[in-house]
């Protein structure tokens, strides 16, 4: 494994929950790896750990050959000496200084002329020069999250830590500033850690992602990865899935399974399924799904399934349509391919779906 940031510890609050991180590595490498999970699931917690603001219990976290802390020999490095960069959910900058000074809070040991000279760099790599003189007060949603970024990155962390870094935002800002964030930590080349409960933030943002529940890591991956094959029925919900249906293994052949799913036998690619499983979820992503009134074979998925029209709901741009296919199965497609279908509830449709887009994972 290479350098970059190692942690295993535990972190107990009195009456409340426990924290237990088994194994958590974040490479050296510039990247962004996502800490995804419902509210409550620990997220924010290992951050503070890894910031130094929370001391756990038992275990270590090291980065590259510095040890963090360790709670067996009581060793524990203050934050100031961590070089991280940490941004909270409600960016904490201070009203009384201006924006030039805020982001300049962490540069004191600098000559003047060098803090002055790295400010406005990074308020021009933030596309910000012209708010140097005013005050947080002055400043909307989207610009405050700039500065609170500006000011992380300025001292140059090893580490770069984010706490659901557009929860303030209304929800059109968030859309607007998606991209330009990820625009920016690429920039920046600082590993970052980024917490978030919004799977699109995480889908958008993240190189990996840790899926935590409970206090506890389940799963840790590349984000397609983890999200198109969870290893179990928890990650499947917490990453939701739209489809994840019990079902039964009846056969395996050459890399592939025939899976019994209520009424239906779908055909799945089932080459990292322990020998001998036999019963079984399937989980099958809404945007995998592919519809279409012919039933003619014009297409290569080996499954095609005569389905009905339960619901059709309006998601944005695209439709979210539910189908009786002797199982219930989500299907995500766009507004103009369902013009296209003339969709309506109680149509008649063929739902397409590839052998390696159906999950197996042993119930």
């Amino acid at each position: 494994m290479n350098a970059g940031l190692t942690a295993h510890f535990t972190k107990r609050f009195r009456g409340g929950a426990t924290i237990h991180i088994d194994t958590l590595h974040v490479p050296a490498e510039a990247g962004i790896t996502v800490l995804f999970g419902a509210s409550g699931s620990g997220k924010t917690t290992v951050l503070r750990c890894l910031a130094g603001l929370d001391r756990p219990d038992a275990g270590e976290i090291r980065f590259a050959h510095a040890i963090w802390s360790n709670a067996a020999d009581k060793s524990f490095m203050p934050p100031r000496h961590r070089g991280v960069g940490y941004v909270p959910q409600d960016y904490t900058l201070f009203p009384h200084l201006s924006v030039a000074r805020n982001i300049g809070f962490g540069l004191h040991h600098l000559p003047r002329h060098q803090r002055l000279a790295r400010v406005a760099q990074t308020m021009q790599t933030l596309d910000i020069p012209d708010l140097a003189t005013r005050f947080p007060s002055s400043l909307s949603g989207g610009q405050q999250q700039r500065v609170a970024l500006a000011r992380a990155i300025v001292t140059h962390p090893r580490l770069l830590l984010l706490d659901e870094p557009l929860s303030a935002l209304d929800t059109p800002m968030q859309l607007h500033l998606r991209r330009e964030l990820r625009h920016w930590l690429r920039n920046a080349a600082i590993p970052t850690v980024l917490v978030t409960h919004d799977r699109l933030e995480a889908l958008t943002l993240g190189d990996a992602i840790v899926v935590m529940d409970a206090g506890r890591i389940l799963q840790q991956g590349p984000v397609p990865d983890v999200f198109s094959r969870p290893v179990n029925r928890a990650v499947a919900d917490i990453v939701a899935v739209e489809t994840v249906q019990p079902a039964h293994i009846a056969h395996f052949a050459n890399g592939l399974a025939s899976v019994i799913v209520g009424s239906t036998t779908l055909t799945a690619l089932a080459t990292d399924l322990p020998a001998g499983t036999r019963d079984a979820y399937v989980c099958i992503r809404a945007e995998d799904v592919i519809l279409t009134r012919d039933a003619a074979p014009t297409a290569s998925p080996r499954n095609r399934l005569p389905a009905t029209v339960q619901t059709i709901l309006d998601a944005g741009p695209m439709l979210r349509v539910t189908l009786d296919c002797g199982f219930p199965l989500t299907a995500l497609l766009t507004k103009q391919a369902g013009a296209e279908l003339s969709l309506h509830e109680n149509a008649t449709v063929h739902a397409l779906i590839k052998a390696p887009q159906i999950h197996v994972i042993p119930r």
